[in-house]
């Protein structure tokens, strides 16, 4: 553990945190003592995530947040700021799939402008304010954490919205690595396939798959997420890893079938 680690805790925000992986990952950091900004449309979902924290953890702040909606982020990070006085780690992970199994020509104009909205500009907003943060304070620097997903690599049926926006944050994974550089911000990546939250419920029961077939589909547990997560936000500053797939092992995601 280095000393920076000890001199004070660690603070985060964790974007999406009232269910699935955006709540495993913030008890993750709660328990290894960061203090973590919840942030989330839904503020009873935020506080059952507090509640589920060790009392000997880090501090938990609950933030009501819509990420596609530039005022909400300024608010969140001002929180943040006055609370912590800094910001150390942004998890971007608050994100929709959107109607699930509609075909590209059926998917209605606001579904897609939904998804946008949420996975890829409120990832943006989240990123700039961050960013303005982690460049103004004192010590300089900081990490963000984009989820991606396995989508970014390769799509599922029917997900033109999901898998377009998980694309795109590959790019703005990049460019805010590059633009990072000089001030200290490690931008990376985390690509997650098959984690058993309630988005994934249905990859158990069957999920239609590249050759038209349903196939049931193995899962992972969330927590083996978390952990990667906090692996990657506790390396040094010199340290950066810039993409990461955790998946289920035999998830039909490498070769073909």
């Amino acid at each position: 553990m280095n000393a920076e680690r000890t001199a004070s805790p660690k603070t985060a925000v964790v974007t999406g945190a009232g269910s699935g992986i955006g709540r495993s990952v913030a008890l993750e950091l709660l328990a290894a003592g960061w203090s973590v900004a919840l942030a989330g449309r839904r503020a009873e979902t935020l506080e059952e995530t507090a509640a589920l924290a060790p009392k000997e953890g880090g501090a938990a702040l609950c933030v009501r947040t819509d990420v596609s909606r530039p005022e909400d982020v300024a608010a969140l990070f001002a929180r943040v700021g006055e609370g912590f006085g800094r910001l150390d780690l942004l998890f971007n992970n608050a994100g929709t799939f959107g109607p699930g199994g509609v075909p590209v020509e059926e998917l209605p104009y606001d579904a897609w402008r939904h998804v946008v909205d949420t996975n890829l500009n409120g990832a943006f907003l989240c990123a700039q304010a961050a960013f303005r943060q982690m460049k103004g304070q004192d010590p300089q620097g900081g990490r963000i954490i984009n989820n991606g997903s396995v989508s970014a690599h390769a799509p599922r049926p029917n997900s033109v919205a999901y898998t377009a926006t998980k694309h795109a944050l590959t790019g703005l994974t990049k460019s805010l690595s590059l633009d990072g550089r000089p001030y200290r911000i490690a931008v990376g990546q985390i690509d997650i396939g098959n984690a058993a939250t309630d988005m994934t419920e249905r990859m158990q029961s069957g999920i239609l798959q590249a050759n038209g077939q349903l196939a049931s589909e193995p899962v992972m547990d969330v927590s083996d997420v978390a952990r990667t997560v906090r692996h990657m936000a506790e390396l040094p500053l010199e340290a950066n890893v810039q993409f990461a797939t955790v998946l289920a092992t035999n998830m039909p995601y490498v070769g073909r079938g």
